[in-house]
Parts: structure tokens; C-alpha cells; sequence
């Protein structure tokens, strides 16, 4: 089933679910860190969230351009 993603003339979905990766990936891998790091240190998880998320609206803005 998971090869029919990959033949060669079906590479659209196999694109898709790799910028969906790196849009979503490390931002959310950020935002558990910060979560992680919220108890002891608030001030270092605000930096990671904001980094997060600016990370985010980038890499949004730049997969979703590729894509259209």
C-alpha cells in the first residue's frame, strides 16, 4: 500500500507529506521543548515559542508557494 505513494508517476503526495515535515516538524519538535524547559526557565521557553512560530509562518508561507 505505502508503495503506491512512490511510483513514479505519482510523486505529488510523497512531496506534500515532505514539506508538511518540514513545515510542521520543527516547529512543533520547538514548541515541546519549550514546554519541557517552561517549568524551570520561563523567559528560554518565550524565546523557543516565538521561535517556533516564526518558523512556522516561514516555512508556511515558503512550502505553500512551492506547492501552488
Amino acid at each position: 500500500m505505502i508503495l503506491l505513494f512512490f511510483e513514479p508517476g505519482n510523486l505529488f503526495w510523497p512531496v506534500v507529506i515532505m514539506s508538511l515535515m518540514f513545515v510542521v516538524g520543527p516547529a512543533l519538535l520547538l514548541t515541546i521543548i519549550g514546554l519541557i524547559i517552561r517549568k524551570n526557565n520561563k523567559k528560554a521557553a518565550k524565546v523557543l515559542f516565538i521561535i517556533a512560530a516564526v518558523y512556522f509562518v516561514i516555512g508556511a508561507g515558503f512550502c505553500g508557494t512551492m506547492l501552488s
